[in-house]
């Protein structure tokens, strides 16, 4: 058994209020979303046109540090072989531990 309750349905009403948030929404976020979407555009077609560009300067400074690298370690330190002074005392004379007359 059903009771029939107090207020009539009204569905249209339900309807109405769903479609005025989903309007509300669509005026709110619709801004920021097509920012967003027309970033994203802008910089894929920026990078469409500079993406090739940037790959060849990516190789030209690969190759320029290499043969920089490489330059240097040929001329990198040469020096003529020699003893090095460390600055370094020089040690006392020690006793003779291997006398072994008795002590005086």
């Amino acid at each position: 058994m059903t009771t029939p309750s107090s207020r009539p349905s009204r569905p249209w009403a339900t309807l109405g209020a769903g479609a005025a948030a989903v309007a509300a929404c669509a005026v709110c976020c619709a801004g920021p979303v097509i920012a967003v979407l027309g970033g994203i555009g802008g910089a894929s077609a920026v990078a469409a046109v500079w993406v090739p560009a940037l790959g060849v300067l990516t190789v030209a400074a690969a190759v320029g540090v290499f043969w920089l690298r490489r330059r240097r370690r040929a001329s990198a330190c040469r020096t003529a072989p020699a003893p090095a002074d460390l600055g370094m005392p020089a040690a006392a004379a020690r006793p003779d531990l291997t006398d072994t007359s008795p002590p005086r």
